[in-house]
């Protein structure tokens, strides 16, 4: 997986929310928890240390020594579980930059990625990941510039303990990564339309249908998540190019997940749902921004 300058692809390692959900219903669109990969410009930016970053982390090995940046969105468990299950971490020679806002409570990232693996929770510290890992406090609403072409926007999401969406820019190009938020019952999020302004891609958390969440009783309000058809709501005034469905419900089995995907690209054409092991080519020498299978675009490195 060698990083091309003129490159901008996303690849999808873990796209359900909440916890993991392996098993024989869940095989087509995955059940590992979020992480999502962006090649851009030759860097690599990795977004939330769900489960799937185990999997990123396996596929990472035959391409070492390996430089990245690593976002948090918060630290609820399905978004920190698979960080120490990150191969790479462990292996001297690595370097990563990892950044993630101050929580509520004053915890820093560092502090709470340090804290999951503490005992009695986990056999080893974090001081035992042998690469060189350096922490950043992402201030909100600031952006962070990564090499000298990529920018990450940033943007306070409603959820419950505080969550950041972020955006990366490059060359005229950009992605939307806007996961946990619930929208608003009477107006579309301001920091949501910031984020996915005239996006390429904008990848957004749909746990829900509107049925589930408005449900009487065992409705989803002020669970902190959203539904696709707020999505499309959110595309279409932020004239998004490309819709992806993100943060699947564990619930939520291959079936309706297809029954899904058939209403979201009936309401939104580009639109799609985020299915484990699949990317999207935003700028490639044959861009196509279309969900393919990853094994088909891996490249060993000789040597």
């Amino acid at each position: 997986m060698v990083i091309m300058r003129d490159q901008f692809t996303v690849n999808f390692w873990g796209v359900r929310g909440s916890i993991a959900s392996p098993g024989m219903h869940t095989v087509k669109y995955g059940g590992n928890t979020p992480c999502v990969e962006m090649c851009v410009g030759g860097e690599r930016l990795i977004f939330d240390g769900g489960t799937g970053i185990r999997v990123l982390g396996q596929a990472l090995l035959s391409h070492m020594p390996l430089e990245g940046h690593i976002f948090f969105t918060h630290s609820h468990w399905d978004h920190i579980q698979g960080f120490p299950f990150f191969t790479p971490a462990f292996v001297p020679g690595n370097r990563f930059q990892i950044y993630g806002a101050i929580a509520p409570n004053g915890a820093t990232i560092q502090q709470r990625l340090h804290d999951q693996m503490l005992h009695p929770n986990f056999p080893v510290p974090l001081q035992v990941m042998g690469a060189d890992l350096a922490f950043h406090d992402v201030k909100i609403g600031e952006a962070i510039e990564i090499g000298s072409e990529v920018v990450v926007e940033t943007a306070l999401l409603n959820h419950p303990g505080q969550a950041v969406g972020y955006r990366v820019n490059w060359r005229g190009h950009s992605a939307a990564y806007v996961t946990d938020t619930e929208h608003f019952p009477d107006r579309l999020d301001e920091n949501v339309l910031f984020l996915a302004r005239n996006a390429d891609v904008l990848i957004y958390d749909s746990a829900y249908t509107d049925a589930e969440y408005y449900a009487e009783p065992g409705g989803k309000k002020g669970w902190g998540h959203s539904t696709w058809q707020e999505a499309v709501k959110v595309a279409i005034a932020a004239k998004v190019k490309t819709l992806v469905i993100f943060h699947h419900d564990p619930l939520h089995d291959d079936d309706f997940l297809d029954d899904v995907a058939a209403q979201v690209a009936q309401a939104f054409p580009g639109g799609q749902l985020a299915r484990e092991g699949h990317s999207l080519d935003i700028v490639s020498p044959t861009a196509k921004v279309v969900l393919t299978p990853l094994r088909s675009k891996r490249t060993k490195v000789k040597g």
